[in-house]
């Protein structure tokens, strides 16, 4: 009998850390079955009192998801990307959470950003076409 597939970051990830991981990336699978109008209400209130993350806060998240997740670290980007925010959102900041398309080849993509940048995206921020967005509460300056 074979053994498990195991993500080869998940044993770097220390014992301790990995409850608010895994649940994140759990929660991220059952929102990803929702309709999308459906996930950014999900994600819009869930975003409620956080703080804006900073890039190295949601590349942490980011890393920690894939780390734990092989769905995550593959083509999963709307469960990754979810995962992530849903994390971020544990450590009481929120990113960007995006989704959005491009032309040639079509392509559905979802990502998190900060600052208008992707977020540990091999992609630029003008390769996709924004569709949907719950963006970070920034605070309003007076």
């Amino acid at each position: 009998m074979s053994q498990p597939m195991v993500p080869a970051a998940y044993t770097n990830l220390p014992l301790r850390r990995r409850p608010p991981v895994l649940l994140a990336t759990a929660a991220a699978r059952l929102i990803a079955t929702l309709k999308p109008h459906r996930i950014r209400r999900v994600l819009t209130v869930l975003r409620r009192g956080a703080t804006p993350a900073t890039t190295e806060e949601a590349l942490a998240a980011r890393q920690a998801v894939v780390a734990v997740s092989a769905r995550c670290a593959g083509e999963g980007c709307l469960q990754r990307s979810v995962a992530t925010a849903l994390l971020c959102r544990m450590r009481g900041v929120w990113p960007d959470w995006c989704t959005g398309v491009r032309t040639g080849p079509f392509r559905a993509h979802a990502w998190v950003e900060v600052d208008g940048l992707p977020v540990g995206e091999p992609h630029k921020a003008s390769a996709y076409h924004r569709m949907m967005t719950v963006p970070g509460v920034r605070e309003e300056r007076t």
